[in-house]
């Protein structure tokens, strides 16, 4: 499976998102549909960018008890997506069930990925507000076990816990690397960031970059600018 740099549309409607993606006349992005544009627009935003030919992350990071998840994760699995994810924390039974939700009659499924530690959080506010006093990127390891222990096709983390990560889960194990930024550019509200080159080098199978690309005064070129130093096209 080739790398590829998935663009997040965080936007608050079907109308500003179709807009962004009308630039696009001769690359189809990747595309990671969050809370904001789900919640706002429902399931249909997803049929409509999929009938575009975009590939579909559907990022809305379920976590509840693993009946709850199975239910959902089924519902979703109709939607044709192409990855879709759920919170590490909510343990191996919860991920095993949400797998076994998400996979069809027929065997097939999208890529079902687990959130380790938010890229907004840090040692000292996963301490203080998580009470959790192990190393960050001990944590992460261990949840990263957990996902592959349960089944899941990969983790969301830090691309500075990408390279731990296919060290303890084999390189087969995706990591999908949201905090990467342009160099110089604004860091926003995440904690641990990189460039596309350097995830690249460290190891990231996919990037996630949202602002730098959607807000640039040129998305098109900040999207091939994101390729060319992160799959080297």
């Amino acid at each position: 499976m080739g790398k590829d740099v998935i663009v997040a549309c965080d936007f608050a409607s079907k109308e500003q998102t179709l807009a962004f993606l009308d630039k696009f006349q001769d690359v189809k992005p990747y595309v990671k549909i969050g809370m904001e544009l789900f919640y706002a627009e429902g399931p249909a935003i997803v049929n409509e960018i999929k009938a575009r030919g975009h590939k579909i992350f559907l990022d809305l990071k379920l976590h509840d008890i693993p009946n709850t998840v199975k239910k959902a994760m089924s519902v979703l699995s109709h939607l044709n997506v192409d990855m879709c994810n759920l919170h590490a924390g909510g343990t191996i039974n919860m991920m095993k069930a949400a797998l076994e939700g998400l996979t069809r009659e027929d065997g097939t499924r999208p890529l079902l990925i687990a959130v380790t530690q938010l890229t907004s959080t840090d040692q000292e506010s996963m301490e203080r507000d998580l009470l959790i006093r192990e190393p960050i990127d001990k944590v992460v390891e261990h949840y990263a076990l957990n996902a592959k222990r349960a089944g899941l096709d990969g983790v969301v983390c830090s691309p500075l816990e990408s390279k731990k990560v296919h060290s303890a889960c084999g390189n087969d194990f995706l990591t999908v690397t949201p905090g990467v930024r342009f160099a110089g550019g604004e860091k926003g509200d995440q904690k641990r960031v990189m460039t596309p080159s350097e995830a690249r080098e460290i190891g990231s199978d996919y990037i996630v970059m949202g602002r730098p690309i959607t807000a640039a005064e040129d998305p098109v070129s900040a999207y091939k600018e994101a390729v060319r130093q992160f799959v080297g096209e």
